[in-house]
């Protein structure tokens, strides 16, 4: 079983590797061949100039394009590569909108444009999320209770220098009472190639998720605190070049819990300890291909890391991890949407803090919402066909230069999700480990600015459940 899980995964990293190799093709709709043979004519780039641009230092838009002043451009390839920079610099995600042309020409010699948009970056927003896993959960199991949301303040400012640097100021109370303080700085460097991220998190809570039963989350809740949580982390970053990402996170982690977790699940921390102190560490990679990170509809994206927790035999751990996605057009309003994903952790155990995997974060099955699966291994293929039904223009009443409208679009889709879940030694009522599982069903999702994705999702599940879910989040 563990062979056949191994090479699994490995099958993923290889699948997205090959993937990866095409992609040049697949955004400039050429061929090598193709490419080579335009070179026999080529453009000379004579000015990049940018427009619109109040805040935002020119050069972290100039990063993003695939040319430069000077460049000599093969005259079949400046449309593809026009479109290439604005895809490129509309994924920043410093603005809401990118207009990228020839503004002028003369002979050979070609005059360009980058008109930006530029968001909105100071937002000192009240602050209000369900704890759950997603919305259907907490509107049908834990009946919209209000226990079971946070709110607060969170100040965020965007873009703090024009460099695409953040800092993120967050007080929260309700379910958790927490504050973060978190900067991040994605280029320190002449070069742009390195950054800096730290965080610092304090966060307690009264209610805890102690254990899993009949593949549902079970809960423990009491008049006083029960988890205590506190968290120091620095990340390190190297970005050679538009595509590629690397990561190097350090972090310290101190969590407490009460006597009352431990008399309810004695294997909930490795040891059987209440406090449980470890540094980790991280190397994360991430590859962007596509015209749109928050909604890709063409092209290929690659996360995949490496994570080692603690020094010592209580608190070893090492996972790795793996997600691919793949979009490729179809017809003009259409394309297919590939997406795997593989988990594996060692050594493998049954201590809860170890076992969470499908059903958190992006690891989730459409159709299963309301079911979680523990263990140490996973994978999941997801397939969707996707079709843009209509899409308009929203005019904005109120005089403004860059939020003059807001384009809002809307895709059709058909989908079918398979999964599996290994845990070595699983408990008899967690019916869905060690077996395949298979979910479908059809969907709508709403798309517009500020990396809005919508899904309202009707799916279906090999249990011979039915039901309707909605999603508010990111494909990647």
């Amino acid at each position: 079983m563990r062979m056949r899980l191994f090479f699994f995964f490995c099958w993923i990293l290889l699948t997205g590797s090959l993937l990866a190799q095409d992609q040049d093709s697949l955004i400039t709709g050429r061929s090598l061949s193709e490419l080579v043979a335009s070179k026999s004519i080529f453009q000379l780039i004579g000015e990049v100039k940018v427009n619109g641009n109040k805040k935002t230092k020119e050069y972290i838009i100039l990063r993003e394009t695939p040319f430069k002043k000077g460049d000599r451009i093969p005259a079949g390839n400046l449309d593809k590569l026009l479109e290439l920079a604005k895809q490129q610099v509309m994924n920043t995600l410093l603005f809401v909108d990118v207009n990228v042309y020839v503004a002028a020409k003369k002979g050979n010699v070609v005059l360009i444009n980058i008109d930006v948009k530029e968001r909105w970056y100071f937002f000192p927003l009240p602050y209000f999320r369900l704890v759950d896993r997603n919305f259907n959960q907490w509107w049908v199991e834990q009946k919209r209770s209000l226990e079971r949301v946070n709110y607060g303040l969170k100040f965020i400012q965007n873009n703090v220098s024009g460099r695409n640097d953040n800092l993120d100021i967050w007080f929260i109370n309700g379910y958790t009472q927490q504050f973060t303080v978190r900067y991040d700085r994605p280029f320190i460097d002449r070069k742009l190639k390195q950054g800096l991220n730290v965080g610092v998190i304090r966060a307690t809570q009264k209610e805890l998720n102690y254990a899993t039963g009949n593949n549902k989350q079970l809960f423990s809740r009491q008049d006083y605190i029960v988890r205590k949580f506190t968290r120091v982390d620095l990340t390190y970053s190297y970005r050679p070049d538009v595509r590629n990402r690397h990561y190097f996170r350090v972090a310290y982690n101190n969590e407490e819990v009460a006597d009352t977790i431990l008399k309810l699940n004695p294997l909930y921390f490795p040891g059987g300890v209440t406090r449980f102190q470890y540094v980790d560490f991280n190397y994360q990679y991430k590859y962007y291909n596509v015209d749109y990170i928050p909604y890709p509809t063409k092209g290929f994206q690659l996360e995949a890391s490496l994570y080692k927790r603690g020094t010592t035999k209580n608190t070893n751990l090492w996972l790795t991890s793996a997600r691919a996605v793949y979009a490729k057009p179809i017809s003009k309003n259409s394309f297919l949407h590939l997406e795997g994903l593989g988990i594996l952790k060692l050594p493998f155990n049954n201590v809860y803090f170890n076992q969470r995997l499908i059903g958190y974060g992006f690891n989730q099955m459409r159709g299963l919402e309301y079911n979680v699966v523990d263990g140490v291994a996973a994978g999941i293929l997801k397939t969707s066909v996707h079709k843009k039904i209509f899409g308009f223009i929203l005019r904005n009443p109120f005089p403004s230069k860059t939020h003059d409208k807001i384009p809002i679009r809307f895709f059709l889709k058909a989908y079918g999700d398979l999964g599996y879940g290994y845990n070595s030694n699983p408990i008899s009522s967690n019916t869905l480990n060690n077996k395949l599982l298979r979910t479908w069903g059809l969907g709508l999702d709403i798309v517009s600015i500020y990396d809005f994705v919508f899904k309202i999702e009707y799916s279906f599940n090999q249990l011979g459940r039915n039901g309707l879910y909605l999603q508010s989040r990111n494909d990647f």
